[in-house]
């Protein structure tokens, strides 16, 4: 065999099974990556490269040197979730850098970190003042945690004891021009009123539409494929017809929703009194 068809068939050996031990390793955002995760990554890396490209070298042998790396982290990330005493040992604990408003040197000097590294960490937190900081923490990640002092945090509604709705998780409901219809009425939305409010900022289709998301509020945010559209002014026909089909949809959801009968037919008879007016004014709503 070409000794190049050998770099291919073994690079590609090697990404499937960099990509299992990955998967097996489980997931961590990498700001929550320790030194000793970096420092694991990189010689998993290395190794895994060498099996890809150094034909010299037996691929079961790098095979055995990944995975034995692969399982030692693995055993130890089990071990740190279960002991504190052994997660301090491998990981270390977070240092104090300042307290009660006073920078400590000796900790600094501890962990090597100069005032510039101390300065640079708090203006990444937007502290640039000193005198507004009451504690900082040097993570075991190396990122450097900032507490501002009282006075010094944003107001926000609960300090001024005003009353807020509280918010969810947003949705998003069109994807590449794709309706989620399944979600959109899981959420309690007709497709009539969501298309009347992307009408509202320029859209006229759903598949003018590369992202829609929708929030706890019902507030809708569009973005277009062409975002052009989006400053023209938005026709008021058409969106008026948007805005009936939307009210018969609504009348129809509350027929379905109510066991009064009385109230269930009342609910269908205007639904179709706005149908009968939808179809009369039609013609005089196109453009």
């Amino acid at each position: 065999m070409p000794e190049y068809m050998v770099i291919v068939v073994r690079s590609l050996m090697t990404f499937f099974f960099v990509l299992l031990m990955a998967r097996i390793l489980g997931k961590k955002q990498i700001a929550q990556l320790t030194f000793f995760d970096y420092i694991t990554g990189i010689t998993i890396g290395n190794m895994a490269s060498a099996m890809a490209i150094n034909a010299s070298l037996q691929p079961i042998n790098a095979v055995i040197g990944v995975t034995i790396f692969s399982v030692l982290t693995l055993l130890i990330a089990r071990g740190a979730i279960g002991s504190l005493t052994f997660r301090k040992l491998v990981e270390g604990s977070p240092t104090i850098l300042i307290k009660n408003g006073d920078v400590l040197e000796k900790n600094l000097a501890k962990v090597n970190i100069t005032f510039d590294d101390l300065m640079m960490g708090l203006r990444e937190k937007n502290a640039f003042k000193l005198s507004d900081v009451e504690a900082a923490v040097l993570e075991t990640n190396g990122k450097i945690s900032v507490m501002k002092k009282t006075e010094y945090n944003p107001l926000t509604p609960k300090d001024i004891n005003l009353p807020v709705e509280s918010e969810h998780t947003p949705s998003l409901i069109i994807i590449d021009g794709v309706l989620m219809s399944k979600r959109l009425n899981y959420l309690g939305y007709s497709e009539e009123w969501l298309l009347g409010e992307v009408m509202k900022q320029g859209a006229k289709d759903f598949k003018e539409i590369y992202l829609a998301q929708i929030d706890s509020t019902g507030k809708v945010y569009v973005d277009l494929y062409n975002d052009e559209e989006k400053q023209q002014q938005v026709k008021q026909k058409p969106l008026l017809s948007a805005q009936l089909r939307k009210i018969q949809a609504d009348l129809e959801g509350f027929a379905i929703q109510t066991n009064d009968q009385a109230a269930k037919q009342m609910y269908y008879n205007q639904s179709k009194e706005i149908q009968d007016l939808i179809n009369h004014i039609n013609p005089y709503l196109k453009e």
